[in-house]
């Protein structure tokens, strides 16, 4: 919630209100986010709390912030710069052919190193707890990470077997 209080937050300040320090500063905490709630996280187990699924929820979200955090403000930042008249809309990839495979085959490999990342949280969080029983209700988010992994595997294997044709050159009138 906080990440996305700072990031609206931030472009508002740099575009709406024209007050780019502060928009930069705002900005600036996006990524500051994270590591608070890591180490409030990590303190929090430490200090005996009991694990709960939102120790686990935290490892899951840090490690898609991670991964795909800078490419969502980026996105935001050029969305409010054309909005307020800032910049010019950007071109349209046009994905067909070898282009369309590889960002999907991308898109699915930036998805594991998320994936990868929050697993390794949660695993940590657990070994901080204790035991596996202790840790088990962090164990609870490996479940849908796990299915999101598979099912966006099923786009670049979709888009490797038909990876769409260059469109048509528009004909002229004669």
């Amino acid at each position: 919630m906080l990440f996305w209080v700072f990031l609206i937050g931030g472009l508002t300040a740099r575009y709406a209100a024209g007050w780019r320090t502060l928009g930069g500063a705002l900005l600036l905490c996006v990524p500051l986010i994270d590591i608070v709630l890591l180490g409030a996280t990590v303190l929090s187990i430490r200090a005996g709390a009991e694990p709960t699924v939102w120790h686990g929820l935290s490892a899951a979200y840090l490690g898609i912030t991670v991964v795909y955090g800078h490419r969502t403000v980026r996105w935001a930042d050029a969305k409010f710069a054309r909005r307020f008249g800032e910049a010019a809309a950007p071109p349209r990839p046009e994905l067909y052919g070898r282009a369309a495979v590889a960002d999907a085959w991308k898109s699915w490999f930036r998805f594991l190193l998320a994936y990868a990342i929050s697993v390794g949280l949660i695993f940590g969080l657990v070994v901080l707890a204790g035991t596996l029983d202790d840790g088990a209700p962090l164990l609870v988010w490996l479940n849908p990470l796990t299915k999101v992994l598979i099912y966006s595997l099923i786009w670049p294997i979709v888009t490797t077997i038909w990876p769409g044709k260059a469109p048509e050159p528009a004909k002229e009138n004669q």
